[in-house]
């Protein structure tokens, strides 16, 4: 019988980073989630004290106080969509829409999970402004997919009408909210509606399709206002005598309860909820318990570098997003840029798929090393392979994106990338298992594609406070956008001063321009990403979708793990290794696979033990930033694993860690190199006693 072995991985925080690089780091990254938190409270602030002094004076709760009451007590209330519409304003008084004036969240209720889709009335009486039909579909998408029950609490006016040509029209309008109703209906998704106040228009046929549909005494559903009606038949009248709980839980039947007020309308629908088939996770965790990682995952604010540049081990963040830091690696030691394998979170099998960071060794030249962070043939290969396996077994993948893209160039081509990228393409975009997709720093050009990005429909996509989603970086694309007027190695190419003045602001606000657009802030503003989460509370949000992902049965294929394809391919790769570490000691080779040319300091002096090497071609660096102290001076002890200085390849700063020959420590004699330096592969860094 097939066995899942999952195997340790991960160190403590201390035998990663240094107490001072970490709390460097730590500081970076908390600057960031300043704006997301910021952020976060201008949103749930709606219209602010006078928009809930106006709900509250009707006798009614507020929307984030309704949510409060339907989860339970010791549940999570996971938005998604926050910041839809942030910073944007609309119509000639510039006004705000929160959110897009509506909260969508996942939550739990008598322990199963729930999409909740929330007018917020605090704003414009939870009108619709642009983005939010989007908004609303997006939350219905997740729940069809899913199978998740899905409760609507009604408090709308419609549509925002200044804005009604952005919300009205189009295939994804106002409309299509209905359509989603419908096609949820059809695939027997549960979807149960309370109406609280105004329910205008659009906002009347949302829950009309819902299996259950509760009213307030306050509450009233029309296809026209009172006012409208006044303006087109002079008949004088209200909108809740025209459609209260009186006439359409009582004669039209467009409603099937009728309640006093918002406290009974939650309890109601709490009930509704209570009756439905309770969830299949304990099920699916074939005898296990949930268990947290052994590190925690508040270690990751500092232990995911917020600048881009900055390499770290990949599998120090898996370790403290899994539980109790157990991982099943598939092919280490084939495309050895991603890492594949399966672990449990909250007890449930799911599979990772993630970049590594920093410099490997390149299996096309023995002895050198190639930066990681891009897609190469191997690596996209291992990727198809492994995202096909899962798929077949039934396990919901993640995907922890931080890629620059695909390789380029020559070999690349003759490589034949664009069949292997097309061929992973082909894969994700078939999956049936959901798949969730994390964008840790960056997601750049076709390997955003690749790696299961928005475009290829993830059920969740997550940023960070750092992410940035772009076509390639601001530089970059500066220099393409001005290629015809630079030289092969990118200077301008005009000796008038204005014209190069001219050039140098162009290119300065194109690369200024794309920093901005790579704003998280930006990108969950028109909904390019659903959520961005703090690092810490990515643990959290992965176990609501591996939840959700086993919760409801019978509507997808889940094998039990006996008989998992995945173990079919783990006995074929004759089974498995753990990665290797970056060496920095042994001497590197060039293309011809022997070692490079001697030079000055290649050769150990009297009382000397080791020589520490370059892993690869680049530019040294050997502190942290220019204000920090050194990695290591002459006369320092170092141990094994230590970072000794950095390498920068291809605008990516990775650590250089001493492995030692023999000794588990040593002490430095010499340092050969200095700050800035051009290196060669294997050239001689600084020497040990």
């Amino acid at each position: 019988m097939a066995k899942v072995l999952l195997k340790p991985i991960g160190s403590p925080r201390d035998k990663v980073l240094d107490d001072a690089s970490f709390a460097r780091q730590s500081s970076s990254m908390e600057k960031r989630e300043e704006r997301v938190l910021k952020a976060r409270a201008e949103v749930r602030d709606g219209w602010g004290e006078r928009g809930r002094q106006r709900v509250h004076s009707k006798g009614k709760l507020t929307t984030w106080e309704r949510l409060d009451l339907l989860r339970d007590k010791d549940a999570p209330l996971l938005a998604v969509g926050t910041l839809v519409n942030y910073g944007d304003t609309f119509g000639e008084r510039a006004k705000t829409s929160p959110g897009a004036g509506v909260v969508t969240a996942f939550t739990r209720v008598h322990g199963r999970w729930v999409v909740v889709i929330a007018n917020d009335n605090t704003v414009a009486n939870g009108s619709w402004w642009p983005r939010t039909p989007e908004k609303i579909q997006r939350a219905q998408e997740i729940a069809r997919r899913m199978r998740l029950p899905t409760l609507y609490l009604v408090d709308c006016s419609g549509l925002f009408l200044p804005e009604q040509a952005a919300t009205f029209p189009g295939p994804k309008g106002a409309g299509h909210i209905f359509k989603m109703n419908s096609l949820l209906s059809a695939e027997g998704v549960p979807q149960i509606a309370g109406v609280f106040g105004d329910c205008i228009a659009g906002g009347g046929y949302m829950p009309i399709i819902s299996d259950k549909v509760y009213m307030t005494e306050q509450a009233y559903m029309v296809i026209a206002g009172a006012a409208l009606i006044k303006g087109a038949k002079s008949m004088a009248m209200t909108s809740h005598s025209i459609g209260g709980p009186d006439v359409h839980v009582g004669v039209s039947g467009c409603a099937d309860f009728r309640v006093p007020d918002d406290a009974h309308c939650i309890a109601a629908l709490r009930r509704e909820i209570e009756t439905l088939p309770s969830s299949a996770v304990p099920y699916y965790r074939y005898g296990l318990e949930a268990a947290a990682p052994r590190y925690p995952c508040a270690e990751l604010t500092g232990l995911l570098p917020a600048d881009h540049r900055v390499a770290y081990e990949v599998h120090e963040i898996i370790a403290r997003l899994v539980d109790d830091s157990l991982f099943w690696e598939f092919m280490p030691e084939t495309g050895r840029e991603v890492i594949t394998g399966v672990a449990r979170i909250s007890g449930l099998y799911v599979g990772i798929l993630a970049n590594r960071s920093g410099l490997i060794d390149d299996p096309d030249q023995p002895g050198a090393s190639k930066p990681a962070g891009i897609l190469y043939r191997q690596g996209i290969a291992k990727l198809s392979t492994f995202s096909r396996a899962c798929n077949d077994d039934g396990i919901p993948l993640l995907w922890l994106q931080d890629v620059s893209g695909f390789d380029i160039g020559p070999q690349a081509e003759q490589h034949g990338l664009l069949g292997y990228g097309s061929s992973l393409i082909y894969t994700n975009s078939t999956n049936s298992a959901p798949m969730a997709t994390v964008l840790l720093r960056k997601a750049s050009g076709a390997g955003y594609y690749a790696l299961a990005g928005l475009p290829y429909d993830p059920v969740l996509q997550l940023s960070t406070p750092v992410t940035r989603l772009s076509v390639m970086e601001g530089r970059t694309l500066a220099i393409g956008a001005y290629n015809a007027r630079l030289d092969e190695n990118f200077a301008i190419v005009s000796d008038d001063p204005e014209e190069r003045a001219e050039i140098e602001a162009g290119m300065a606000a194109v690369e200024q321009r794309i920093e901005g657009d790579m704003d998280p802030l930006a990108s969950a503003r028109q909904m390019d990403t659903d959520e961005v989460v703090l690092v810490g509370e990515l643990r959290e949000r992965l176990v609501a979708w591996a939840e959700m992902s086993y919760q409801s049965m019978g509507h997808r294929r889940i094998k039990n793990p006996r008989i998992w394809s995945l173990h079919d391919l783990f006995a074929l790769e004759e089974g498995i290794s753990g990665s290797r570490p970056l060496t920095s000691s042994a001497p590197a080779q060039d293309q011809a696979g022997q070692t490079g040319q001697t030079e000055p300091g290649d050769e150990l002096a009297e009382g000397e033990a080791e020589l520490i090497r370059s892993p690869s071609a680049g530019i040294f660096y050997g502190r942290p930033d220019p204000d920090a102290p050194a990695f290591v001076q002459v006369g320092d002890r170092i141990e094994a694993g230590q970072v000794i200085g950095l390498v920068e390849v291809m605008k990516t700063f990775n650590p250089i860690r001493w492995q030692p020959v023999s000794k588990a420590h040593g002490r430095v004699t010499r340092i050969e190199v200095v700050d800035q330096q051009e290196l060669r592969a294997g050239q001689v860094l600084m020497a040990l006693e």
